[in-house]
């Protein structure tokens, strides 16, 4: 299926070294901005106390938000939980005040608004659940990393590996140069969209590698450079569908989804932009720097053997 066919190759390739310059520069920012500000991690990952809270009507969330600066808690993030009359309150550490105690001084704020709320359940993270979960959430970044490298290496050739991973890295630190630069919440479903923008990217990557080897095998007498722009040509159409319908899905997250799911939604959104752009002006020129040749994907053809008279 097809919404549009370019007929005449676009060479991509002729301004692959601008992009990167660009995409050097980008990331370099995204690397200052988590040196010099570093990521605002969410309750999960520093530790605080969550309470999921329950309103006999309807729940008027910046009255909420209201209340409880008023009682000096501007801190906790508030946010709509499962239904309109349930409220989920994620406070910080308070290093003078208990878990325990700082729960009751919310519920005696929320109560002086309005009497009818119920506390429903408590959860206290500790700092030291928070730290494992920095350690798990970076471990997992890595094994999927080494995975994706396996996998395209045994697929296609180390070098489209090496390209693939490099073009993700470049976007997941993006992704997380934005979260670091305006100090956006970074919270556990945020890195299950990172964790996602990963395999996804890497998909995109595969559709192009997949068609620069079919290139190889029907444009006997074209140039490497030639292949890959034919093999981007090709596969933008497809690009157009897949990623224009799931950028669509993504944004009525991102506009209707609410609070606790916009981080999430605006970490995919980044991720798909940067991941389309990664595929065409990161992995495929680093695939023709490192050196592919036809050779490396296609084993050379047997000349027949001439028949004993």
């Amino acid at each position: 299926m097809e919404f549009f066919r370019i007929r005449k190759d676009i060479p991509f390739m002729r301004y692959a070294l601008v992009f990167n310059i660009i995409s050097l520069a980008t990331f370099l920012l995204a690397v200052g901005a988590l040196a010099y500000k570093g990521l605002n991690l969410g309750v999960e990952f520093t530790g605080g106390t969550v309470m999921e809270v329950n309103y006999s009507t309807s729940a008027d969330i910046p009255k909420v938000r209201d209340a409880l600066e008023a009682a000096d808690f501007g801190d906790a993030v508030v946010q709509s939980f499962g239904s309109s009359q349930t409220v989920l309150i994620r406070m910080p550490n308070r290093p003078d005040v208990s878990g325990a105690r700082l729960s009751e001084e919310v519920m005696t704020a929320l109560r002086n608004d309005d009497p009818g709320v119920e506390l429903r359940r408590v959860d206290f993270v500790g700092a030291q659940v928070g730290e494992e979960l920095v350690e798990k959430g970076a471990m997992a970044l890595l094994v999927v990393s080494l995975g994706i490298v396996a996998y395209l290496a045994l697929r296609f050739e180390w070098k489209f590996g090496v390209a693939a991973v490099i073009a993700n890295l470049h976007d997941i630190v993006i992704i997380l140069g934005f979260f670091a630069f305006f100090q956006w919440e970074f919270s556990l479903p945020v890195l299950a969209a990172v964790l996602a923008v990963l395999g996804y990217s890497v998909n995109e990557s595969v559709v192009v590698f997949d068609r620069i080897r079919e290139n190889f095998r029907k444009m006997r007498k074209a140039t490497v450079r030639e292949v890959i722009n034919n093999a981007i040509t090709r596969t933008m159409s497809r690009t157009v569908i897949t990623h224009g319908s799931t950028q669509l899905m993504v944004l009525s997250i991102l506009l209707f989804g609410g609070e606790a799911l916009f981080y999430f939604a605006l970490a995919l959104t980044i991720g798909i932009l940067f991941g389309i752009y990664s595929s065409i002006f990161v992995a495929s020129p680093l695939v023709l720097w490192l050196g592919v040749t036809r050779e490396d994907l296609l084993r050379p053809e047997k000349k027949s053997e001439e028949a004993v008279v």
